[in-house]
């Protein structure tokens, strides 16, 4: 591949498929009956997920298979990565040797020894005996080849890393700070294998139960003919702006991350009309790779269906999936925004041409996209209302009427569509290229939103699990794929539905087929990354990082973010998205929330999950490695070096977002109401747009640089107004410890009152302190709100000291790691109460006054100059 793109030579279609297969889904693909044993092992593993995850599954399934369906998940996937992943580039393609029959077989039925001999397991209180930890062994060693195999070197590298720390963690060359006193075979295995710490934990288990629907939702959507359509309408909509094709590629992309979780796939699905075109209006070919780079990342982080990592959010932070896409959504949202205004200023920098003959005003293009998406947003949430009605006014048959519903909606839809022909893909290197007109193909592919709008309402309204929503979402893609052929058949006159039927037979196969297949590389990252987690609970490593990342950074919280983020672009080299973020956020994400609560910033959980999740996607950006940018060099014939660069650049708002979002939590919608919602989400558009101005060097003409300085300050204002605020007129006052009781007693309900404590360290005695945020409650007088946070107060000499609080109580997670008996007290350091504060908000009108006067200025300049402001 590297030696195509730096010859500038685009590869092949039928290159660029295999570029794709080998990354996502495996390169070997044997045919014959082999290959057709193949296909079937991957449909009922597919079979096996949807019914898995059905409500009935308790009825189809024995309760051993529903209580063990990690193992037989992870048991698939090994066989099918030995199967369909050749050992070496040099290994054959077109047949299995039998070396790999032999690893995936023996591989599969270790990873089902839980299940098999899972009384034993019982009986002897879930530890492994002397017979258990060689099966564990042969069992990581196979599992490590699988994921060498899927993902590259280096998951397999760091995990064996890990691994020989936690038997050689006392040796005498593991650096002193880091050393503890290692572990027995039998115990190391027994952690990592039989129970559920290690390879069958937390992650596997959202691998299991959400992951696997979500990548089979996908892959069924895009074998029903949505990716397509999605990337004509943006092609429709935006393809004849200037600089179109790289407009329409970014909302091209960010639809079909609704499709495919891969970055890689979606570059290359996308990448293969966008690029060509964009490099007919005036990109050069490391520029247009870099723009479908940059939108292809950024489809994991657009909700509702973000990458496997928001899944394993649910779990880490403790919160539902509604919760983390509403948090995630306007980060994820103004990314996209500011993507299209760069290639719209790349395009006016370079005065590009337009594509076609027709005419078309942005205002009203723009305007009527947000009105589709608005119209959509609606649609999915006023959905409720007939729904609640049919469920009242009949509730024993309501499932019934409700489906028969969306069966004539799905009728009346696929009759809009039998009106047009059906759309099949443009070539990009036609001599006269005819972009499509969004009027005459909407209708087309109506009936494709109705799995998506039944996913999003089983999510945001019904809140079920993310399981049972995709369950219903991709029960209804079964649906579709089976009948939108002979049923557009019939509505169009047509006589063979008997043919069209198999065709759709053939499609659903097909996607059950591309859907397990997609999930290989994910199930064996998870399943590996938890031998890093389990090398972190076992070992108590996470600890030491904790002390020697706050040594490196000095306790400041910039710097040690900035640790972070770089830790997860090395990680991210070598590891996909998920594993990069399942061993980061195991590692630093309390680090982050504690350090941060040590200097008086409180970091939500969430927001520190999401800061490495975004570095985590950036890695696929960023060079010598940035997965994406290969793929994407591949297709555009540029160097994939300077391609891995200018996404790196184009992606500097994906890089800025999560410092935002951590020290201003109201861009990640977390207690705000509607009315700040709404200010928040406006202010922050136009802070990202204000940035990509700054950053490019343009904003209505050439920036000077004093301009791009004053643009970036602009953008810093909106987006952290309490930074300037909190310097004009601080948010809280001192008060001393003595009169905390008085203060919690005459602050209002509601409130905040921050208290900082101070103390020795459980583990290692040293003086410590943390902030503590105790929200006042309704209680009559402040002894009350004071026993209600689970505080116990001793004064003493004008010291206020703290016993350890009872177990359970509001604060004790918070001062677990203080030592209450050792000699020197564990105290209150300093008190902070609300104070009589101007609304922050009040910062945005001179950062509004200091943008219209750039604006000003820049305007006549261009007059001056003769340019288009």
């Amino acid at each position: 591949m590297a030696s195509d793109t730096q010859g500038n030579r685009p590869l092949t279609e039928e290159e660029l498929q295999d570029l794709v297969a080998s990354s996502d889904a495996g390169a070997r693909d044997p045919a014959g009956s082999v290959g057709l044993f193949l296909a079937i092992v991957a449909v009922i593993w597919s079979v096996f997920q949807v019914v898995l995850a059905s409500p009935v599954s308790n009825l189809l399934l024995p309760g051993s298979v529903v209580n063990n369906s990690r193992q037989i998940h992870l048991a698939f996937a090994m066989f099918l990565a030995f199967a369909a992943y050749p050992a070496l580039k040099s290994s054959p393609r077109n047949y299995i040797p039998i070396q790999d029959w032999i690893m995936g077989i023996v591989g599969a039925g270790i990873a089902l020894y839980g299940y098999i001999f899972y009384q034993k397991i019982v009986d002897s209180g879930g530890l492994a005996d002397d017979v258990d930890k060689w099966f564990a062994l042969l069992g990581l060693i196979l599992l490590f080849e699988a994921a060498r195999r899927a993902l590259g070197p280096a998951m397999a590298i760091i995990a064996t890393i890990f691994l020989a720390y936690v038997f050689f963690g006392s040796s005498s060359w593991v650096p002193e700070v880091i050393q503890w006193k290692g572990a027995s075979l039998k115990k190391a295995m027994s952690h990592m294998w039989i129970t559920s710490e290690g390879v069958f934990g937390i992650a596997l288990g959202v691998s299991t139960k959400f992951v696997f629907l979500f990548v089979l939702f996908g892959a069924l959507l895009d074998k029903a003919g949505a990716g397509n359509y999605f990337i004509k309408m943006a092609f429709g909509a935006l393809g004849h702006l200037r600089g179109g094709p790289a407009k329409a590629a970014v909302v091209g992309s960010a639809a079909t991350g609704l499709i495919s979780g891969s970055s890689i796939a979606n570059v290359v699905t996308t990448g293969t009309f966008t690029i060509p075109l964009m490099k007919r209006v005036g990109f050069s070919s490391e520029q247009a790779g870099s723009v479908e780079v940059a939108s292809s990342v950024n489809g994991q982080i657009m909700p509702p269906v973000m990458g496997a990592a928001a899944f394993l959010m649910v779990e880490y932070v403790g919160i539902s999936y509604v919760e983390v896409i509403t948090h995630a959504f306007l980060p994820a949202a103004i990314s996209y925004i500011a993507l299209v205004y760069i290639v719209h200023l790349e395009a006016v920098k370079r005065n590009m041409p337009t594509l076609g003959n027709r005419v078309v005003s942005m205002g009203r293009t723009i305007g009527g996209m947000a009105l589709f998406f608005a119209g959509f947003a609606g649609l999915c949430y006023g959905v409720q209302y007939p729904v609640q009605f049919v469920i009242s006014m009949m509730p024993g048959a309501s499932g019934l009427v409700l489906s028969a519903l969306i069966v004539l909606a799905y009728m009346a839809l696929l009759w809009l569509a039998s009106g047009v022909d059906d759309l099949v893909p443009d070539d990009p290197n036609a001599k006269e290229v005819e972009l499509p007109v969004v009027s005459e193909i909407y209708k087309a592919g109506l009936h494709y939103l109705l799995p998506i709008i039944v996913l999003v309402y089983f999510l945001m309204i019904e809140q079920k699990s993310p399981g049972l929503s995709a369950f219903w979402a991709t029960a209804l893609l079964f649906v579709i794929l089976l009948t939108q052929k002979p049923l557009k058949a019939m509505f169009r006159g047509q006589t063979n539905m008997g043919a069209t039927f198999m065709d759709g037979v053939g499609d659903l196969w097909q996607g059950l087929i591309d859907g397990a297949r997609n999930m290989i590389g994910i199930a064996l990252a998870t399943a590996t990354a938890g031998v890093i987690v389990g090398t972190v609970t076992l070992t108590g490593v996470g600890q030491v990082m904790a002390d020697l990342v706050e040594f490196l950074s000095g306790g400041n919280l910039i710097l040690m973010l900035v640790m972070v983020g770089l830790l997860s672009l090395v990680l991210g080299m070598g590891l996909p998205t998920t594993a990069n973020y399942i061993v980061v956020s195991s590692l630093m994400a309390g680090v982050v929330v504690e350090l941060g609560a040590q200097s008086g910033l409180i970091v939500p959980l969430i927001a520190v999950h999401l800061f490495v999740f975004y570095f985590g996607i950036m890695a696929d950006v960023t060079p010598p490695v940035g997965l994406a940018s290969f793929a994407a060099a591949a297709v555009s014939g540029g160097d994939a070096i300077k391609t891995g660069f200018i996404a790196f650049f184009y992606s500097l708002r994906t890089v800025a977002l999560p410092f935002v979002f951590i020290f201003n939590t109201d861009l990640l919608l977390i207690d705000v109401t509607w009315t700040q919602g709404i200010i928040v989400a406006i202010a922050a558009t136009i802070a990202i747009l204000v940035f990509t101005a700054g950053t490019m060097g343009y904003f209505l003409t050439k920036s000077r640089i004093y301009e791009s300085i004053a643009l970036i300050l602009v953008a810093f204002a909106l987006f952290r107004p309490d930074f300037f605020m909190n310097r004009i007129s601080p948010a809280y006052e001192a008060i001393e410890p003595a009169a905390f009781v008085q203060a919690v007693g005459e602050a209002e309900e509601g409130k905040e009152i921050r208290m900082v404590v101070s103390g020795p360290d459980f583990d290692t005695g040293n003086t410590k302190e943390t902030t503590l945020v105790l929200k006042v409650g309704p209680e009559a007088d402040g002894a009350a709100r004071v026993d209600a946070f689970g505080l116990m107060l001793l004064e003493e000499d004008g010291v206020v000291k703290l016993d350890e609080p009872m177990f359970g109580s509001p604060v004790a997670s918070n001062l677990e790691s203080f030592d209450f008996y050792a000699d020197d007290p564990v105290q209150i350091a300093s008190i902070q109460a609300p104070a009589e504060q101007p609304l922050k908000e009040l910062i945005y009108i001179p950062a509004l006054i200091l943008l219209g006067l750039i604006a000003m200025l820049q305007r006549g300049r261009a007059a001056k100059e003769g340019e288009p402001a």
